[in-house]
């Protein structure tokens, strides 16, 4: 009896994945479907007769191979989620970005909404994973991002919309007419909304000389909620990011805000250096194979520290007072390992 209940909970979980994957791309082939589901062709024509039975109206493609697509009229059930989609959501829930203002409400109900229709079986496997975040204070304190500024940007990257907006100053003051240097709203068209060590950036390009700029969005303050004149969006990859937010000295955060400042050229290239490089700091590539890493702290011998880390040759090491504490530590080292201390035994 067991094995007959695991057969049937084993093969709805199947036919539940099934409609989600119909769902989720308007044409499949079936030997892609199969093998997404671990299922025989044979097993694959018996779970889409099934749907259709439940009335699902699955269209069979000809052609090569054959396949599958979800018939126009097809209703899906309000929440069609299998046991990983399930628990990803759950976990994207709980490790959503701390620096969006205004939502942890909605968080809050958004997984227990997500729980109260689950299944027991996945409710208690969503609940094992309960998750606390804890400040990484290597990552600057940036202002919260506000909501409304995200879906306003968001929608009009989605609609290829020009946004424009006024953009607060590295200490947050708002644009004024009457101050020196004030300087016009900007003009852009975004392409990106990128998270990197805690900060959310857009990528976009200026409406007027089509340059490429990188701006902090907690300090956008956008006048055109609705958007406006329509662009023809600009591929970028994702190295183009990388450059644009991890490589870029002037995206509005560069390491200056901390009381030490050091920077030093290490034989690696940029992108390796990027991938481990602290939030806050300035990669950029010198060369092929070396790149100058720019990195603040609370003191020279964390700088140095950091440095030490990436476990390869540097050099042009700036300030002096960097260099004079990577002397001190390299003299303590010594010390440490000079054969004087070494014990008889």
């Amino acid at each position: 009896m067991s094995a007959i209940v695991d057969f049937v909970a084993d093969t709805s979980a199947r036919i539940l994945r099934l409609l989600s994957l119909l769902e989720a791309r308007v044409e499949w082939r079936g030997s892609e479907l199969a093998a997404r589901l671990d299922v025989s062709a044979r097993t694959l024509r018996r779970d889409v007769d099934t749907l259709r039975e439940l009335g699902y109206p699955v269209d069979a493609v000809m052609g090569a191979g054959g396949g599958y697509r979800l018939g126009a009229g097809g209703r899906l059930p309000a929440l069609v989620l299998d046991d990983d989609q399930a628990i990803a959501i759950a976990l994207a829930l709980q490790t959503a970005p701390a620096t969006v203002s205004g939502i942890d409400d909605a968080v809050a109900r958004a997984l227990t909404t997500l729980r109260q229709v689950m299944p027991a079986r996945l409710r208690a496997a969503s609940e094992a994973f309960e998750v606390t975040s804890l400040r990484n204070y290597w990552e600057f304190s940036a202002a919260p991002v506000d909501v409304a500024t995200l879906r306003t940007v968001g929608a009009a990257i989605r609609t290829t919309r020009v946004l424009s907006f006024d953009y607060r100053d590295p200490e947050g003051v708002v644009p004024d007419p009457g101050r020196p240097g004030f300087r016009p709203p900007r003009e852009v068209e975004p392409h990106h909304l990128v998270v990197w060590a805690g900060r959310w950036y857009l990528i976009a390009r200026d409406h007027r000389d089509r340059s490429w700029h990188t701006y902090r969005v907690d300090r956008i303050l956008p006048r055109t909620p609705g958007g406006g004149a329509v662009f023809t969006p600009q591929p970028l990859t994702r190295d183009d990011l990388t450059r644009l937010v991890v490589q870029n000295p002037n995206r509005g955060d560069t390491p200056g805000q901390w009381q030490c400042v050091g920077s030093a050229v290490l034989d690696l290239p940029a992108g390796v250096v990027a991938r481990w490089a602290p939030g806050g700091s300035v990669v950029e590539p010198v060369g092929e194979d070396r790149s100058r890493l720019t990195v603040g702290g609370w003191s020279w011998a964390g700088i140095a520290g950091l440095l030490i880390t990436f476990d390869t040759a540097l050099s042009d090491v700036e300030p002096s007072q960097l260099r004079d504490v990577m002397d001190q530590i390299g003299r303590r080292l010594r010390a440490a390992t000079s054969p004087a201390d070494a014990v008889d035994g």
